[in-house]
């Protein structure tokens, strides 16, 4: 989901960019680019991903007219290539999203931020739990992370939406017409998880070395 027209007050949209920012500026400090580098295989990988779900994104509903649905995918991209460059594939799309006019310039950042921040950290605070606290197995991993966890990603950014229109609408009608998109987060939820599923299961049976968080010596060698 991403704003496609501007609703919202000049503060919200400079609070919104400074946090998008920020975390691309943690994700760049990271340095994701010397993995890149290393391994030209992953170059490709990433480039068909990002391409691959910016076609996706074509594929939207317009819930309001300054909101538009879709899947998202950031969820997906944090599993197999982790936060920095998840979080850098979403920045590309949505600049690709500015550029051919899908969205104005100035919603970039909040974009990025419901887009790709908030589901993104979302992914790896479950990935964490499940690396840390939950048995080596197989099915916990692939239903937690891949259903599950996705899902809640998708809860958060729905939230996270109501939050950025609630606090800085420019027109309190917005606020109203905001409430009506509340009702579809029950459905993006189980849509984004059971895709994000069925692709990491492709994933783990056919090319498990694609996800990066997940180990083939923990979660099944060792079994």
């Amino acid at each position: 989901m991403t704003f496609v027209e501007n609703v919202l007050s000049v503060w919200m949209l400079g609070l919104c960019a400074l946090i998008s920012l920020l975390m691309l500026g943690l994700a760049l400090w990271q340095r994701p680019w010397q993995v890149l580098l290393e391994d030209s295989a992953l170059q490709h990988r990433l480039m068909a991903a990002t391409i691959g779900v910016m076609l996706m994104w074509q594929l939207r509903a317009q819930a309001v007219d300054w909101l538009s649905l879709h899947l998202m995918f950031t969820a997906l991209m944090t599993l197999m290539f982790k936060a920095p460059l998840a979080l850098c594939i979403n920045v590309a799309i949505n600049l690709a999203m500015v550029l051919i006019g899908r969205t104005a310039w100035e919603l970039l950042g909040v974009n990025v931020l419901i887009s790709g921040v908030v589901p993104a950290m979302v992914m790896v605070l479950v990935w964490r739990l499940v690396d840390r606290y939950l048995p080596d197995n197989l099915a916990i991993f692939f239903f937690v992370c891949g259903f599950f966890g996705s899902a809640f990603a998708t809860l958060a950014c729905g939230l996270v939406t109501v939050a950025i229109v609630w606090l800085g609408a420019s027109d309190p009608q917005v606020w109203y017409v905001v409430q009506d998109y509340a009702l579809f987060l029950p459905l993006l939820m189980p849509s984004e998880g059971f895709i994000t599923g069925m692709l990491l299961s492709l994933l783990l049976v056919y090319h498990p070395h694609w996800v990066a968080t997940f180990s083939s010596h923990r979660y099944i060698d060792t079994k």
